[in-house]
């Protein structure tokens, strides 16, 4: 295949359906949080921890066998997001996680995607390093709180470290964003 042709690529590959299955695993999550006992407290962990590898494998398999399409760059970070937006607000409903904490990450979240949809036909920018640490810490912290018995220290350091990380990374995507669209005025000779 030479540079000028582009591979079409079916929006049904294994990438994608990974993460429908993320998507369609939420209720299920919030289903097993809510109930009473510990059984359904790790049940929930479990189907938290399963959608959460979901989101790395369907973005390694996509680059790696070259399955990114226009469904999956919107799909993925809106399953991402209902992952982690369900836990957060499920959590500050029973009262273990105050409301301010999952306000400042959902905000940041929703802007920010709100901000890629704004951008999506200029261009694309690329998740930072420091975009993945916040998805990492916001995963464990999220995961911190559904295990029971974890010590409230040890669940307020990790989501302490979340919060910031989840501001600092969303300040520097709209600085990056300001800067692209410069970019694309001094390109477009505006």
């Amino acid at each position: 295949m030479t540079k000028d042709e582009r591979r079409v690529v079916s929006p049904w590959n294994i990438a994608n359906v990974l993460t429908v299955i993320r998507l369609a695993l939420v209720p299920f999550f919030v289903f097993c949080l809510f109930l009473p006992g510990t059984g359904w407290r790790l049940a929930a962990l479990g189907v938290f921890a399963v959608a959460s590898l979901t989101d790395h494998l369907d973005g390694e398999l996509a680059r790696r066998y070259g399955l990114i399409t226009d469904f999956g760059k919107i799909a993925d970070p809106i399953a991402d997001k209902a992952l982690t937006g369900a836990a957060l607000v499920c959590l500050s409903i029973l009262n273990e996680l105050p409301w301010w904490v999952t306000g400042v990450i959902l905000g940041r979240e929703l802007g920010i995607t709100l901000l890629r949809f704004l951008l999506i036909r200029r261009a694309v920018i690329p998740a930072s390093y420091g975009g993945k640490v916040k998805t990492v810490l916001q995963i464990a912290a999220i995961v911190l709180y559904i295990v029971p018995g974890v010590p409230d220290v040890v669940r307020w350091v990790v989501m302490g470290a979340a919060v910031v990380v989840t501001v600092v990374t969303g300040a520097d995507y709209v600085v990056r964003a300001i800067k692209l669209r410069s970019v694309a005025r001094q390109a477009r000779g505006e």
